[in-house]
């Protein structure tokens, strides 16, 4: 972040905590209401007219030589090609890489992006009308989740470890019907899942030990790929749509 880019911030939460009288705060939550109304209606709308998709995460500062940024690619290569549609951040990085493969294989290629101060933007290979802008964090995770016929995780950081727990949690609580989730990368997520196996479940005992079968970790484009193929074939589904 520059210097310039600290100074807006500070001024930013300075202005948050400046006082402020309650009708101002009444009166703003009011329309906040409207505001996230009008980003579930649109993402509704846009998102329900497009067909099965997988829900792509990752790091948006993964650089174009990284091996994670060509997996990514591949991955989505191949859902598009098996015709799944494909959802991502809408960022750079990771989710670049996502869109680029699903727009190069033909399918479709979907933008879910968050405004930010810095790092977000709207990569180029999102398809024109499937570019969604959001404000509002929770609204963007609901349509991550309502939309994907499975989540595909590779490294990132602590948005691509909110959207991995979020879908676990919903999953372990039977808010949301079981789906394919999974990890890319077995050295970059090997210390997690050791951490969750030996301190929260087995030390902790605060999950079942059939809470580690939601998610499953690989390696590959084609060990991700065949995780969702398989699911829909194994338990006779089809995807949502």
């Amino acid at each position: 972040m520059s210097e310039d880019e600290k100074k807006a911030h500070n001024e930013k939460i300075k202005r948050a905590f400046e006082l402020q009288q309650w009708p101002v705060i009444k009166s703003t939550d009011s329309w906040n209401i409207f505001k996230v109304m009008s980003e579930f209606v649109e993402g509704y709308d846009i998102l329900a007219r497009i067909g099965p998709c997988v829900s792509i995460f990752g790091s948006a500062r993964t650089a174009p030589d990284n091996k994670y940024y060509k997996l990514a690619e591949d991955i989505a290569k191949i859902l598009s090609e098996a015709g799944y549609g494909v959802i991502t951040g809408g960022g750079p990085g990771i989710m670049e890489a996502a869109n680029k493969g699903a727009k190069e294989a033909g399918g479709k290629s979907v933008g879910l992006n968050i405004n930010l101060p810095f790092e977000q933007y709207p990569n180029d290979y999102i398809d024109y009308d499937k570019l969604i802008n959001f404000k509002f964090f929770f609204v963007r995770k609901v349509m991550f989740m309502k939309y994907a016929q499975g989540f595909i995780v590779l490294p990132g950081g602590f948005g691509t470890l909110d959207e991995l727990f979020e879908a676990l949690t919903l999953v372990q609580t039977m808010k949301v019907g079981k789906f394919p989730i999974i990890l890319v990368g077995k050295d970059y997520w090997s210390g997690l899942v050791d951490w969750i196996k030996k301190v929260v479940l087995e030390k902790e005992n605060n999950i079942h030990e059939e809470d580690l079968l939601i998610f499953k970790v690989v390696d590959t484009a084609r060990e991700a790929t065949d995780e969702i193929f398989d699911f829909y074939s194994k338990y006779a589904m089809s995807p949502n749509f």
